[in-house]
C-alpha cells in the first residue's frame, strides 16, 4: 500500500492549529522556540486565512505566509497547510451574495461566522479552485510541507442549502441517479398524497411545508447535500494532487456521533489520502472517555483499519457547550494516548496559542493565556515527550475483537419525521451497545452493513432501520458461516428509498433472526416493562416493545407485563453454523450487559479476568512489534495481568506478571517476541 503518512514526518504528530495571523510578527519566533520546547513536530496553518491571502479579488499577499513557513522549517516543524475555503472573504460575499446558504424556511444567512457556504454555487467553486491553485503553485514543493488540509470540518455548521442554485443542482443529481422522473416517483412513493411529478423541473428541495413532506425526497436531499460537498472537496484535492504530487491530502472529519450527523463518512473515507479526525469531549453526564474510545474506533474503521491522525482535540475545556469544565490533571495525556492506542499516529490540538479575541478566546490551547507558568503548559511539555517516546509504534494497527454495524444513511432515514416513537434514538442505542462492549474490554471495529464481516466472531447491530437487500444477505451469510449476531429492535425495516420491505417485519432480517414482528408497540414516556427469564430472573425495558412471533427462534426472555405480556422479548436463533440474537425492547444497562455477555459466550469471546471497569486494554501490532496500551481512567491505582512480558516505553521499566498502572495514568508495553 502507498505511504499516506505526512511527508517528511518521522515521528508521531504532535502540535496543533497555528494561527500566527492573530499575533504580531514579533511573537512568531517565540512561538517556534516554545514549540520546540514542547516537542511539537507538526502544526496546521492557514485554515482561516483567505481574507489575508487574497485581500481583494485577484490581489495576493503571500509574504507573511512565506515567513511563517520559513520559521517553522528552520525550527524542524512540519506543516499541515490548509486551503482556506471554509471562510471566503467578505468581499467575495458582497460580490456574490447568492453564495450564502438559504435555510429550508427561505432565510439566507449573512457573513460573519464560518462555513456559511452554498456548495452548489458556481462562483464559490471557481473562487475556491483559484485560491487552492495559487497555494499549490507557491507551496506545493515547500520543504516544510507535510500534508494538505482542505477546508475545515465539512458539514458543520451548515450541511445543506435550499436555494435556487441547489434546486437546479438537485434536479441534475436526480436525473443522473435515477435516469427518469418516473423512477424518482417510484423511489419516493409519490402516489401517496398525490405528489407525483411529470418533469424534473417540477422538483424542488424539501423546503418548509405545512406538515410532513415526502420522506424519500428528504432522504435523497441529504444524500445530495453530502455528495455536493464531497464534489467540492474532490475538486480541491485533485488540484493539489496535480500541482503538489507526493503530498497527502486530507480534510478533518468529525466522526463522533455526538458531533456531526450530516456526512456519510464511509464515502468520505474513500476520498482522502489520510483519514484525520477532530474530537471534543461532550460534557453531557456520560462517561466521556467511552465516547472518546468510540469516536477513535469509528475513525479507524472509516480508515479501513489503517493508521489515522487525530488532527484536533482540546488541552482542557472548550467554550461552546452550556458548561465547559476544565480537564483534570493528567486527563489531557490520557485522552491523547487513548486516541493513539486506537490507531491515531499522533495527537494534535486546537490550538497552539490561545486567542485573545474572537468567538473561541475561552477555548483552551497548548499555550494558554497564562503562558508557560501554567499547569496546562507543563502537561503539554510532558505529553510531547511521551508522544515522542512512542514514535516506534508508527504504522502498527489496532486489533479489534468485535464489530458494530453502522450506516450514516440509515441514521438519516431513522431521524426523519413520523416514526413510531420519538424516544427511539439510533445514536443512543449505538452509544449504549458500544458501552456494553467497552465494559467487557472488547475493542470494536465499525463496519458498513455490506462490508466483509468474516474476521469478527461477534457482530452487533444497534440501530439499522434502513438495510438494503445486500446488507440483509451479508449478515445472513455471516451467521450461516458461524458468526454470532446481535440485533436490536427496529432494524431491517426499510430499503434504500425508505420503503418498507415487502412482507412482515423485520424485513431483510426475518430469516436470519428466525422470527417475524406483527406490530410495533412503543411505550409511553417513563413507561417500563418487565422481562422474565427461564430461571425467574428479571430485566427491565423501556421505550419500545413488539409483538414477536418465533419462526425457528427460541424465546430466552419473555415480557411479563404490558400489551406484549407473555410474548417473546429476547430470542436466540441457530442459523447455519452461527447464532443470531434479537432484543425487541430497549434494555437498561444491566440487561444490555447480560445480552452482550450471552452473545460473547456464543462467539467464544472469553471474559478478560482481572480488568477493572474503566481500565482500557488495547493492542497495536505491526512490523515493529506488538504494543499493549493500558489506560487507567479511575481514581485508584490498579494492576493488570500480562500474559507476555515486555518493556514499558514511558518509564523504560521491565513489565511482567502484573503491570502496575497508577490512578489516571497510561502505560504502553512493547511485548517480547
Amino acid at each position: 500500500m502507498p505511504d499516506t503518512s505526512p511527508r517528511g514526518l518521522t515521528r508521531l504528530a504532535f502540535g496543533g492549529d497555528y494561527n500566527p495571523e492573530q499575533w504580531p510578527e514579533a511573537v512568531w519566533q517565540e512561538d517556534v522556540r516554545l514549540m520546540r520546547e514542547a516537542g511539537v513536530t507538526m502544526v496546521s496553518v492557514g485554515i482561516f486565512s483567505w481574507a489575508l491571502l487574497e485581500p481583494a479579488p485577484g490581489e495576493y499577499d503571500f509574504g507573511w505566509l512565506d515567513r511563517v513557513l520559513g520559521l517553522l522549517h528552520a525550527g524542524g516543524i512540519r506543516v499541515d497547510l490548509g486551503t482556506p475555503t471554509v471562510v471566503p472573504p467578505v468581499w467575495f460575499y458582497r460580490a456574490h451574495p447568492e453564495a450564502l446558504p438559504v435555510t429550508a424556511e427561505g432565510v439566507r444567512y449573512e457573513f460573519g461566522s464560518r462555513g456559511a457556504i452554498c456548495h452548489s454555487n458556481a462562483d464559490y467553486r471557481a473562487a475556491a479552485a483559484n485560491i487552492t491553485t495559487r497555494l499549490a503553485e507557491r507551496y506545493g514543493d515547500h520543504p516544510a510541507l507535510a500534508l494538505w488540509h482542505v477546508h475545515n470540518e465539512y458539514g458543520v455548521p451548515v450541511s445543506a442549502c435550499y436555494c435556487a442554485s441547489c434546486a437546479a443542482h438537485f434536479r441534475r443529481w436526480l436525473a443522473d441517479t435515477y435516469g427518469t422522473v418516473d423512477a424518482v416517483n417510484e423511489a419516493w412513493g409519490t402516489a401517496f398524497w398525490g405528489q407525483r411529478y411529470t418533469d424534473f423541473g417540477q422538483i424542488n428541495p424539501p423546503r418548509a411545508t405545512p406538515t410532513v413532506g415526502n420522506p424519500g425526497q428528504a432522504l435523497d436531499y441529504r444524500r445530495f447535500a453530502d455528495a455536493t460537498i464531497r464534489e467540492n472537496f474532490r475538486a480541491e484535492r485533485d488540484i493539489l494532487h496535480r500541482l503538489s504530487p507526493g503530498v497527502p491530502v486530507t480534510t478533518n472529519f468529525m466522526t463522533a456521533l455526538s458531533q456531526c450527523d450530516s456526512m456519510d463518512y464511509w464515502a468520505w473515507g474513500r476520498e482522502v489520502d489520510l483519514v484525520t479526525n477532530d474530537h471534543y469531549l461532550i460534557t453531557d453526564g456520560r462517561r466521556t472517555h467511552v465516547n472518546l474510545a468510540m469516536a477513535a474506533d469509528l475513525t479507524r474503521s472509516v480508515a479501513g483499519g489503517a493508521p489515522w491522525l487525530l488532527l484536533e482535540h482540546s488541552t482542557s475545556g472548550v467554550n461552546w457547550q452550556p458548561r465547559n469544565p476544565a480537564k483534570a490533571p493528567g486527563q489531557m495525556a490520557r485522552n491523547s494516548l487513548a486516541h493513539v492506542a486506537r490507531g491515531s499516529e499522533g495527537a494534535m490540538f486546537f490550538q497552539w496559542r490561545q486567542s485573545r479575541r474572537g468567538a473561541e478566546k475561552f477555548h483552551s490551547a497548548m499555550l494558554p493565556h497564562g503562558g508557560t507558568d501554567t499547569r496546562v503548559w507543563r502537561e503539554v511539555v510532558e505529553l510531547g515527550a511521551c508522544v515522542d517516546t512512542l514514535s516506534e509504534i508508527r504504522g502498527t494497527r489496532t486489533e479489534a475483537d468485535a464489530a458494530m454495524l453502522w450506516d450514516w444513511q440509515s441514521w438519516w432515514a431513522q431521524n426523519l419525521s413520523w416514526r413510531p416513537s420519538e424516544d427511539h434514538d439510533p445514536r443512543e442505542r449505538a452509544d449504549s451497545f458500544y458501552e456494553a462492549l467497552y465494559d467487557r474490554h472488547l475493542t470494536v471495529d465499525f463496519a458498513h452493513p455490506e462490508a466483509d464481516l468474516s474476521r469478527y466472531p461477534l457482530v452487533v447491530v444497534p440501530a439499522l432501520y434502513l438495510m438494503t437487500e445486500a446488507a440483509g444477505n451479508n449478515v445472513r451469510e455471516y451467521v450461516e458461516r458461524g458468526g454470532t449476531l446481535v440485533v436490536s429492535y427496529f432494524s431491517g425495516i426499510v430499503d434504500q428509498h425508505d420503503a418498507v420491505h415487502e412482507g412482515a417485519y423485520p424485513g431483510v432480517l426475518r430469516d436470519v433472526l428466525g422470527l417475524t414482528v406483527e406490530e410495533f408497540s412503543p411505550l409511553l414516556e417513563d413507561e417500563r416493562v418487565r422481562l422474565t427469564g427461564p430461571d425467574g430472573s428479571e430485566l427491565t425495558g423501556d421505550v419500545w416493545t413488539e409483538f414477536v412471533v418465533p419462526r425457528g427462534a427460541e424465546t430466552v426472555w419473555t415480557y411479563a407485563d404490558g400489551l406484549t405480556a407473555g410474548r417473546p422479548a429476547v430470542t436466540r436463533h441457530r442459523h447455519g453454523r452461527g447464532t443470531a440474537w434479537y432484543v425487541s425492547t430497549r434494555l437498561d444497562a444491566q440487561g444490555l450487559d447480560a445480552l452482550v455477555g450471552w452473545a460473547a459466550d456464543d462467539a467464544g469471546l472469553a471474559p478478560r479476568a482481572g480488568l477493572p471497569r474503566d481500565v482500557e486494554v488495547v493492542r497495536r501490532r505491526g512490523e515493529s512489534g506488538t504494543y499493549l496500551f493500558v489506560i487507567n481512567h479511575t481514581a485508584g491505582d490498579t494492576k493488570v495481568p500480562l500474559d507476555t512480558p515486555g518493556t514499558e516505553l514511558l518509564t523504560g521499566e521491565r513489565a511482567a506478571g502484573r503491570l502496575a498502572v497508577p490512578a489516571g495514568a497510561v502505560r504502553v508495553v512493547r511485548l517480547d517476541g
